[in-house]
């Protein structure tokens, strides 16, 4: 039951942006948008670890490297 809260969660993280970004509510670029696509994808890759899901080990696990550079990206464009 964790685990599925744990999920859920991991999957608002990446799904609340993409509707955002899709309502122009956000920019793909902003630090918020990678930075949860980021948290997000890396919660589903550690459950899919867990849950033995191959497939999605390699979605999420992409989705997070990717996110990752995002984010990199983000911080070395802007100074905070």
């Amino acid at each position: 039951m964790i685990l599925q809260i744990i999920s859920v969660v991991g999957a608002l993280c990446c799904l609340v942006p993409f509707v955002a970004l899709q309502f122009k509510r956000m920019n793909s670029t902003d630090i918020l948008y990678t930075s949860l696509n980021f948290v997000g994808s890396t919660v589903l890759t550690i459950v899919a670890i867990i849950d033995v899901q191959y497939g999605f080990i390699l979605l999420e696990g992409v989705w997070a490297i990717v996110s990752a550079v995002g984010v990199f990206r983000s911080f070395t464009a802007k100074q905070y």
